[in-house]
């Protein structure tokens, strides 16, 4: 086996187990969050959505006759959704709990308002953008290194247009 089809294969599974600890989390403070209006949870409702979907797709494309390196464009589009999803997030938390990478008073302890699960969410969000993105690559990389091109046809002699061939 060749290295891009075990990468595409560790790949996958990063997308998968990234997509469901994000669709843990944010299902975590969706639950929590209940009867607060839809409008107000959208962004929430993205990303589970989005982490919904990526999970439906990782485990299509980890079958082996599926054909994951042509579907590089469907990596890209996945991509972009989890990176318009960690922008989301970002612009809603604001600050509210340090910076965005900030990670210091993180812990295992008690979880002050939220932080530490907002946070974790936030970067297993941008990991699997980075990941699909990486995947993305690996397809394009693989698809123009397997692609045939046309040979280049050289003639010796040129035919007259007025004889046919019949």
């Amino acid at each position: 086996m060749a290295l891009p089809e075990l990468l595409s294969i560790l790949l996958r599974l990063a997308e998968l187990v990234f997509a469901a600890i994000v669709a843990g989390l944010t299902g975590a403070y969706l639950h929590a969050a209940r009867g607060a209006t839809a409008l107000s949870l959208a962004r929430f409702i993205y990303v589970e959505v989005v982490a919904a979907l990526s999970i439906l797709f990782a485990l299509v494309w980890l079958l082996p006759f599926s054909g994951s390196f042509i579907s590089w464009p469907g990596d890209l589009f996945f991509a972009v959704l989890w990176f318009v999803g960690f922008g989301l997030l970002v612009d809603w938390l604001g600050g509210s709990c340090g910076g965005v990478f900030e990670w210091d008073g993180i812990g295992f302890g008690g979880d002050a308002g939220g932080c530490t699960r907002l946070k974790a969410d936030l970067a297993f969000v941008f990991l699997s953008g980075v990941v699909w993105l990486v995947s993305a690559l690996v397809g394009i990389y693989w698809v123009r290194k397997h692609t045939r091109r046309a040979p280049v046809v050289t003639t010796t002699h040129r035919r007259r247009w007025y004889r046919s061939r019949v």
